[in-house]
């Protein structure tokens, strides 16, 4: 049998469209081999947004973490400051407490003391009233300030110990405490002797002074004697005296 004879251009003709199809099926066959990486990028995707997600949690978890830190110190602070405040608020109140303690003492102490003075006034009062009943008295050209001064000087040199004394802007009295001395001898007795010593202001600026004694004698063995109205009247101008040399001679008014 002959076979067919073919020309070059045929023959490359026929090469070519050979070639193309061993290409197509080549690219058929790698294509059927080779694997899908379409559910594996899915999967790395997602698992890419998952880590991002949780990053961002992760983030989000800090800053709360902050600012739950931050909150804790302030409270803590606070909770500082107001221990520090209680503490300053104790202190105080223990100061306060000690001093409300010691006005109360001061307090309790002034009463006692004006009670005193009241007894005194209630006692110089029942002195005052009795005033009038006998004693010597003198008008002094002095102020009642100035008599008032020199008959406590009087009364000091002379061994007398005021035991009440009330003044008022227009009137003294003075009430000494019994002295006592006792008798030298048989013959040369003894006394017991208190004063109230009375001063009144005059219109003319001047003072009153008035004196009454209760006087008596003691003989040996404490024994009392009476006394004479002269020799109380004696007495009390005595004292009349000694106030009047304290006054530097003062005169009548």
């Amino acid at each position: 049998m002959k076979r067919p004879s073919w020309t070059a251009t045929e023959s490359n003709r026929r090469w070519s469209v050979l070639g193309a199809l061993l290409c197509a099926a080549s690219a058929v066959t790698t294509a059927a081999c080779q694997p899908d990486e379409s559910p594996l990028k899915t999967e790395l995707e997602r698992l890419q947004k998952e880590a991002a997600r949780q990053e961002s949690v992760i983030v989000s978890l800090q800053d709360g973490n902050k600012v739950m830190q931050q909150q804790i110190d302030l409270l803590n602070q606070e909770l500082r400051d107001a221990k520090k405040e209680v503490e300053r608020l104790e202190s105080e109140r223990k100061a306060l407490t000690a001093k409300l303690e010691a006005q109360a003492a001061e307090n309790r102490k002034l009463l006692a003391e004006a009670q005193h003075a009241a007894a005194k006034k209630v006692q110089a009062s029942q002195a005052l009233r009795v005033e009038d009943k006998g004693g010597q008295s003198e008008d002094l050209a002095k102020p009642l300030a100035v008599v008032s001064k020199a008959a406590e000087e009087a009364l000091s040199r002379n061994g007398y110990t005021v035991k009440v004394s009330v003044k008022t802007d227009q009137k003294a009295a003075y009430v000494t405490e019994r002295k006592i001395s006792a008798p030298a001898s048989l013959e040369v007795a003894g006394f017991r002797n208190q004063y109230l010593v009375s001063l009144q202001t005059l219109p003319s600026n001047g003072t009153r002074l008035s004196v009454k004694a209760e006087f008596e004698k003691m003989a040996q063995g404490g024994r009392i004697l009476a006394a004479s109205s002269e020799e109380t009247a004696e007495i009390e101008r005595r004292l009349i005296t000694e106030i009047a040399k304290a006054l530097g001679g003062a005169g009548k008014a």
